[in-house]
């Protein structure tokens, strides 16, 4: 009956996204969110996929040739705070997916500072009824420092400017992932 996390996250992304837009993985990691989106805006969109980690994008860059979805997509080997360096605006939607990348080292994870700073380039950049999703990770001490800055910083924005969404399973143990959609209004 109720969506996973990650399920519910793609269900709000899909409903602001269409063919032809240009839509922003934040953290490609292992390529899920990426084949996502390429999925969403079709040949005719583009998707740009940050990582920092070169193995997370040898691993995206193998999921889309696998799925025949590589042409729509560029990956680039940068920090998600310099997202406005190569996409100035016009974009549908961005999903950031925390934390560290599964089965490498636990000890690379996203930096509070560099998240910020890439959700502020993102929502200068967001169109009209833009949606950014955030999966955030509590479960680990930097995903815990991460999850409660932005939330702080997301309860700060202008409300008649954006939405701003949670979604989480309050009977959860162990510090459960949840997530944030933030949606530009106007």
């Amino acid at each position: 009956m109720l969506l996973n996390i990650l399920q519910f996250v793609q269900h709000h992304i899909k409903l602001a996204v269409q063919a032809g837009d240009t839509v922003i993985d934040a953290t490609a990691g292992n390529g899920h969110d990426t084949v996502f989106l390429a999925q969403c805006v079709t040949n005719s969109g583009k998707v740009l996929a940050f990582d920092i980690q070169s193995s997370a994008l040898l691993n995206t860059r193998n999921k889309l040739n696998e799925l025949g979805l590589s042409e729509q997509v560029s990956l680039i080997q940068a920090g998600h705070e310099h997202i406005q360096n190569f996409c100035h605006t016009g974009v549908s939607a961005i999903m950031f997916n925390l934390g560290y990348l599964p089965g490498a080292d636990k000890n690379c994870t996203t930096q509070v500072t560099t998240t910020l700073a890439a959700l502020e380039a993102g929502l200068n950049i967001l169109l009209k009824d833009g949606l950014i999703s955030v999966v955030l990770y509590p479960g680990h001490e930097q995903g815990l420092i991460e999850a409660q800055t932005i939330e702080k910083w997301t309860a700060q924005l202008p409300q008649q400017q954006y939405e701003v969404l949670q979604y989480r399973f309050t009977n959860r143990i162990h510090h459960a992932p949840y997530a944030l959609l933030l949606h530009k209004r106007i």
